[in-house]
C-alpha cells in the first residue's frame, strides 16, 4: 500500500522535535516497530514550521467551510 497525504491510517506514531549537539533540528518519528531521525538546518527547519502553520490554516478553513 503506497500512502500519501489524503490516505486514511490507524497507525499511531511519536513525534519527537528538537535541537541537536551539532546546531540542527531534528525530528523523530518513531512506532513500535521502527524509528526515523530526520535532520535539518535551523533554516529549513523554520521553512518547515511555516508550511506546518500554512497547512493548520487551510485545514482550519475547510473545517469552518464544512460547518456551515
Amino acid at each position: 500500500m503506497i500512502m500519501g497525504i489524503n490516505t486514511n491510517s490507524n497507525m499511531e506514531a511519536s513525534l519527537q522535535i528538537g535541537p541537536t549537539e551539532k546546531g540542527m533540528v531534528r525530528l523523530f518519528v518513531s512506532n513500535g516497530s521502527i524509528e526515523i531521525p530526520m535532520d535539518f538546518e535551523p533554516d529549513e527547519a523554520r521553512e518547515i514550521a511555516d508550511e506546518i502553520l500554512s497547512a493548520a490554516k487551510v485545514a482550519a478553513n475547510l473545517v469552518d467551510t464544512k460547518k456551515n
